[in-house]
């Protein structure tokens, strides 16, 4: 690496551990993504040139993989067999929040049909981001759109919510443990190995989707169980938003505005959309319809599995549903992609 690679190394790394600390410290939805890809993108802009070699990207992307598919467990596949019908429910909304706002963005703000398709994605943040900075779409007009949902629903739900009232004492919170290093050191180096095969036989996203298949595969099993340590997904998480941030530094003003009026617009048709389905639902299988709409509000899977504990609501419902909600948009987002661009 020449000292100018270096220097750029330096720079993107740096300002990306401190936006995603200071994110953490917070409470931004999405952390380190979400505050690296701010930090790194004000670098570009102040014209002092990060960059993140290739090698170290597909790292981070196979890290945003793995921890993907650590979601698909055997506990899971049970869960999802206790509620059907508001998971069908579910996946009805998930379809119309984006033909509706995907139409939103093409007709009212001009983007194309990949790149509405990446912003309107009603979950999986990280999933689109790695495929728009694979190359896929506009990544700038998805890192924007994508994180305004985000903020929007984090912002107005529970206020919202909360003139609703709240449910039942919540049981506890349902989430995965960490597997330890030397399990995750094997699943990562096994999944690069794959990973370059993938490359070269030029899989779209090649690191994030074998990682996310490997992961998902062993988990399933019951091979293994629970997530990777902290500090691993932290660091591929911000790594994954210098990336990102270092490809913002043609960002105009006007564009911003643009872009921040068309993440308002959708996000606030998504909330919409979401909020008639879980009225529907809720009616239907007799639940209170506000634990059903924090569980199809599409937000994070910890943020919303959290305001749930806080509202007290089922946790293990909502995070179910989210997952559930990940698992579908990344198994039909390659295809829906690919009718996008007409291949």
């Amino acid at each position: 690496m020449t000292r100018d690679g270096a220097r750029s190394l330096a720079v993107a790394l740096a300002a990306g551990l401190v936006g995603a600390g200071g994110a953490t410290l917070v409470g931004v939805p999405a952390a380190a993504l979400i505050g690296s890809t701010v930090a790194v993108t004000l670098a570009a802009f102040l014209r002092l040139r990060p960059a993140i070699p290739g090698m170290l990207r597909n790292v981070a992307f196979l890290v945003i993989g793995v921890t993907l598919g650590a979601g698909v467990t055997p506990h899971f596949l049970s869960d999802i067999a206790n509620w059907p019908v508001s998971l069908a429910m579910l996946a009805v909304t998930m379809a119309g929040v984006m033909v509706v706002s995907g139409a939103l963005l093409q007709r009212g703000y001009g983007l194309d049909p990949v790149t509405a398709r990446l912003a309107t994605s009603p979950g999986a943040l990280s999933y689109c981001l790695s495929l728009a900075a694979s190359g896929i779409g506009d990544l700038r007009a998805v890192m924007v759109l994508q994180s305004l949902r985000l903020l929007v629903i984090t912002l107005l739900l529970p206020p919202i919510i909360a003139v609703v009232g709240a449910g039942p004492d919540a049981a506890g919170l349902h989430s995965l443990g960490e597997i330890g290093y030397g399990a995750s050191a094997l699943i990562l180096a096994v999944a690069f190995v794959a990973g370059l095969v993938g490359e070269r036989v030029n899989l779209p996203a090649a690191y994030l989707l074998v990682g996310l298949t490997i992961s998902a595969a062993t988990h399933a099993a019951g091979l293994v169980e629970g997530r990777l340590p902290v500090p691993l997904t932290f660091l591929g998480f911000t790594v994954t938003g210098a990336v990102i941030g270092a490809r913002f530094s043609g960002l105009t003003r006007q564009e911003l505005s643009r872009l921040g009026s068309a993440g308002l617009a959708a996000a606030s048709a998504a909330l919409a959309i979401s909020a008639v389905a879980s009225l529907l639902t809720a009616w239907i299988v007799g639940l209170p319809f506000g634990q059903v709409w924090v569980a199809f509000a599409p937000g994070g899977v910890e943020a919303m599995s959290s305001m749930a504990l806080s509202l007290g609501y089922d946790p293990v419902f909502v995070a179910t549903h989210h997952v559930f909600r990940i698992v579908v948009l990344i198994a039909v987002m390659p295809l829906l992609l690919r009718f996008g661009t007409g291949r």
